[in-house]
Formats: C-alpha cells, structure tokens, sequence
C-alpha cells in the first residue's frame, strides 16, 4: 500500500510532533527538574513545573499535533520576553503608619445590620446578604462559624458568599498548618516558637468547629501533639490560655482521657487561675463525675481566685 504525497506530510508531521512531545518531556523530567531543585534555596518554597507538569504538556502536544507545541512554545517566549522581569518597587512605600484615617461611623448602616443568625431565621435574603458582605468586609478569621450557618440559607447567593469564603479560609488554614509543622521539623531542639504559633493559630479557628467531625478530630490531636512538643521543650510556655484551649478542644471531641491529662497539669502549674478550676468542672461535668465535680467547686470556693461572672452563675446554681 502506497500513501500519497499528503498522506506522507501527515503521517511526517505525527512523527516530528511526537518526536518533540517525548524530547520535551524527557529534557524536562530528567533535567530541568532536578537542577532547579538543587538551586533551590534552603526553606524557599517550590514553585517551579515538576515532572507530572511535564507528562501533562507532553499529552497535549500528542493530542494536539503542531497546535499543542505552538502553544507552549509562545507562552514561553511571552513569560521570557515580557513577564520574567521583576517590578522595582523602591519608589513604593508601604507604611501604615504614615497616615491616619479618620472615617466617620455609617450610622445608617448600623442601624439596619442584625446577625446572621437572626436573618436565617427570619429568611429576610436583603439581610442576609447585608450581613454577609459586611463579615466579608471585615475580619472574618472570628467570624466563620456565623458564615457556616449561611451555607444552610435558602437564598443561594447567600449559600454560595458563605461556601466560597469558607473554601478559601480553610484550605489557608489547612496549608498554613502544614507549613508550620515543617518549620517545627526544621527548628532547632531548644526552640519552641513555632509550636507557640501553631498551638494559638489552630485554636482561633478549632474553637468555632466549622470543619467536619473526622477533620476537627484530626486537626485536635494535631493540636495535642504540638502541646506535647511544647510542653517537653518548655512546659512554662504553655500558659493558661493555651492549656485552656487543648482541654476545651480535646472536650469537644469527647477525648476524655487526654482532656484530662491536661486538666492536671494546668492544674499542677496555675492553680491560682481561674480556667485550672473552670476546665476541670466542665470535665467533670460532661463525664458525669459528681464527686469530683463538687469537690473542685467547693475548692474553687475556698480559694481567692477571682471568679467571672459565668462561673460565678455555675457557683449560685449548684452550691
């Protein structure tokens, strides 16, 4: 079987751009790759193409005969020519401090604000929109657990604010976890600066239980251990606010044991601190110790920790 003179160019040209697709590839995955990574600077994030980029590119020029290649090969040529330089930003300052804005209080506004909680119970779509933008607006690290229950909303603007906020607050919380655990990994042995962090940062978001049940477990004991890390290195940076947070976040997840655990040495350590007392009652609340519950109540009682007005509550309705 003879093939005509186009027949031949086609099949020539298949050759040529599979020819090129699986030198690319190969140039990319056995070379590029590798170098870029050795030149790599210590603690520099990677951000250059790795080998599966390479296989993905390869594809679509095999698939994609001639177009594919042409393709690849100008949007390399734009990023060398145009979009590889950096911007010189010496002229640009950035100082907050600089400038000091006075902005007078949107009383209008304030006044025709209520929470989402009460918008979704009524189902008024203008206030729950309201709402939503203004958290959105504003700081939203507190607020996520008043955007979780919008996702309920029969408005599907509303739902859809909430859903998109909350993807991108948790996957960023998800890789900022991530990145701190590595920099725990890399610290020295005496230092305990990233556990501090990691231990507050996850409690910020932890305590408003906007994630599933499996990965709020998951992320607790992440939590836990980084407190076991901190607690070996430098048990007096641990302070009261800290044991508070693992006692109350193992609590939620019913952990009792590691809850309690934690109990005794935030007891051991503050006993002159309110939450020593406050995270042992609720302990021993949930887990229906009766016996220890009011024997703590009546130490708590005995002693001159100034009590809140919460537990002060607590004191009146089961002394």
């Amino acid at each position: 079987m003879t093939l005509t003179r186009e027949e031949y160019i086609f099949v020539l040209v298949l050759l040529v751009n599979l020819a090129v697709a699986v030198v690319y590839f190969l140039c990319g995955a056995l070379f590029v790759v590798p170098w870029k990574a050795r030149n790599r600077k210590e603690g520099q994030e990677l951000l250059t193409d790795n080998r599966r980029t390479y296989l993905i590119r390869a594809l679509v020029m095999i698939l994609c005969p001639v177009v594919g290649p042409v393709f690849f090969f100008m949007v390399h040529l734009l990023y060398l020519t145009i979009f590889r330089f950096g911007v010189n930003l010496e002229d640009v300052v950035f100082a907050k401090d600089r400038v000091e804005s006075q902005v007078k209080a949107n009383e209008e506004q304030e006044r025709n604000v209520i929470p989402v909680e009460e918008a979704i119970a009524v189902n008024d779509k203008k206030s729950m929109r309201m709402a939503m933008m203004n958290i959105i607006r504003g700081e939203m690290e507190g607020a996520l657990s008043s955007i979780a229950l919008a996702l309920d909303a029969e408005d599907s603007e509303t739902a859809h604010y909430a859903a998109s906020v909350l993807s991108d607050k948790l996957n960023e919380f998800r890789m900022n976890v991530r990145k701190l655990q590595e920099k725990i990994q890399e610290e020295p042995g005496e230092q305990t600066e990233y556990e501090e962090e990691l231990i507050d940062y996850m409690d910020n978001l932890l305590k408003q239980q906007i994630f599933t049940s499996l990965e709020q477990t998951g992320f607790v004991r992440v939590m836990a251990e980084t407190a076991e890390q901190l607690y070996t290195k430098d048990a007096s940076k641990l302070t009261g606010v800290r044991y508070e947070g693992v006692c109350m976040r193992l609590l939620e997840i019913e952990d009792y044991e590691e809850a309690q655990k934690w109990c005794m040495r935030l007891a051991e350590q503050y006993p002159d601190e309110l939450c020593a007392y406050t995270c042992r009652l609720k302990l021993y609340f949930t887990i229906r110790n009766r016996e220890a519950f009011f024997q703590t109540l009546d130490t708590l009682k005995k002693s001159d920790v100034v009590i809140d007005s919460e537990t002060l509550e607590m004191i009146r309705v089961f002394s």
